[in-house]
C-alpha cells in the first residue's frame, strides 16, 4: 500500500472550504438562472456555446468538448432544447456524419434575456469581491491546479 499523506489540520480546513465552494456556487448559478431566466444551466451553456461558435452552426461533438460533457448528456440536453423550440438539430452539412447545431429565434431571445442577470451575478459573486491582484492569482493557482490534473489524466 503506498504511503498516504494525510491532510494537515490547515489544508483539511481548506479542502472543506474549496468542497463547499465547489458545491455550493453551481447551485447558487442554478437558482439564479432558474429564477431570473426560467432555464436551467446546461440549457444557458449550451445556448452561450452555440451564440459564440462558428456563424453557420455548431457540430454536436465540439460543443461537447467544449463543455466537457459526455456527448450523451449533450445530446439529451440538446433534445430537451429542441423541443422547446431553444434550438435546431440537421446532419452536418460538411459531412453528413454528427449533428450541427442553430439556436432558432426563440434560442436567441432566450439568451439574450438571460445573459445580463446572469453576468451581473458572476461579477457580483466572482470578481467584484476580489481585487486585480487576487484576481491574478486566482487564475494562476486554477491554472496550476488544473494542470496538476490534467498530468493525471483526471481531467
Amino acid at each position: 500500500m503506498p504511503d498516504i499523506r494525510w491532510l494537515s489540520e490547515e489544508e483539511q480546513q481548506l479542502w472543506l472550504e474549496f468542497r463547499e465552494f465547489l458545491w455550493g456556487f453551481p447551485s447558487a448559478m442554478d437558482r439564479q438562472l432558474a429564477r431570473d431566466s426560467g432555464m436551467s444551466s446546461g440549457e444557458y451553456a449550451v445556448l452561450a456555446a452555440v451564440s459564440q461558435g462558428a456563424p453557420e452552426a455548431l457540430r454536436s461533438g465540439d460543443l461537447a468538448t467544449s463543455l466537457q460533457w459526455e456527448r450523451s448528456r449533450v445530446s439529451h440536453l440538446l433534445r430537451r432544447m429542441e423541443a422547446k423550440g431553444m434550438i435546431e438539430r440537421r446532419a452536418a452539412s460538411a459531412d453528413g456524419r454528427g449533428q450541427e447545431i442553430t439556436m432558432t429565434n426563440s434560442g436567441w431571445k432566450a439568451i439574450r434575456a438571460a445573459a445580463p442577470a446572469h453576468v451581473g451575478f458572476v461579477r457580483e459573486a466572482l470578481f467584484d469581491p476580489l481585487s486585480e491582484l487576487e484576481k491574478d492569482q486566482l487564475r494562476s493557482m486554477l491554472g496550476k491546479i488544473r494542470s496538476a490534473v490534467v498530468e493525471r489524466e483526471l481531467w
